[in-house]
């Protein structure tokens, strides 16, 4: 307990820990392509989508003379490769701008609500997410997601895992390194966070990428504080 004492702040992760978006994207675009007459094989859309999530911020990495690029950006550079790919026909700019974003209209988690609510009694909560502000902040309206603000990537032009990340939300919150903690369901993200002096909380999302999950079962580090859910991260918290 002495180790959390200090903690001020919790910030999330968001896609995965706090949202589910696999789920929430398929239900969204299998309703609206009913609703459209588009037919598409909406799951291997979805999947192949987040499967070059992580290259797609590695390319803004490797051109910084092109400058900071959102996500939103790339999720919209990337949408269009795919429906290429996958040959779904009919799609005007409109259509590609309602499915990009669709990341902006993620469900959350059952317990994530009243986790962040309880949590909220006690610290400042917000995202800490490689999202832009828009789709963070449409989201949480959608979601209802209760955050004190929204701690964005945009706002410090890098993606996570680089250290900017969560030494700038750190900096922003007027906080030592060692007074956040980053919550989150992905172990590389917590031993990023941990690298820069932050405190970490793991909590197991195994269905996050439906039958494909590989990794983050469970966690695999000596993280402070490791729950179910996040109810079980507002006990250990004191909310």
């Amino acid at each position: 307990m002495s180790e959390i004492s200090s903690v001020k702040a919790l910030v999330f992760d968001v896609f995965g820990t706090v949202v589910d978006w696999r789920s929430s994207l398929i239900a969204d675009f299998t309703k609206w392509g009913e609703t459209r007459g588009v037919k598409a094989d909406w799951t291997a859309l979805v999947d192949g989508w987040r499967a070059v999530y992580a290259a797609s911020m590695d390319e803004v990495r490797k051109h910084p003379e092109r400058g900071y690029v959102i996500l939103d950006r790339l999720h919209r550079q990337s949408l269009e490769k795919l429906v290429a790919q996958l040959s779904i026909d009919g799609l005007n700019d409109a259509d590609l701008g309602y499915l990009t974003t669709g990341w902006h209209r993620l469900n959350p988690w059952p317990d994530s609500i009243s986790g962040l609510t309880r949590l909220k009694t006690k610290y400042i909560i917000g995202p800490l997410s490689n999202g832009n502000v828009a789709l963070l902040t449409n989201m949480a309206k959608h979601a209802g997601l209760p955050w004190d603000l929204v701690l964005s990537a945009e706002l410090f032009e890098h993606y996570k895992p680089d250290p900017e990340t969560y030494l700038g939300a750190a900096r922003l919150l007027g906080l030592p390194a060692e007074q956040v903690m980053m919550v989150a369901a992905h172990n590389n993200d917590l031993k990023a966070a941990r690298k820069q002096g932050l405190k970490t909380a793991f909590v197991a999302r195994a269905t996050e990428y439906g039958p494909l999950q590989k990794y983050d079962f469970e966690a695999k580090d000596s993280w402070e504080v490791v729950a179910k859910d996040f109810g079980g991260i507002a006990d250990q918290m004191g909310c």
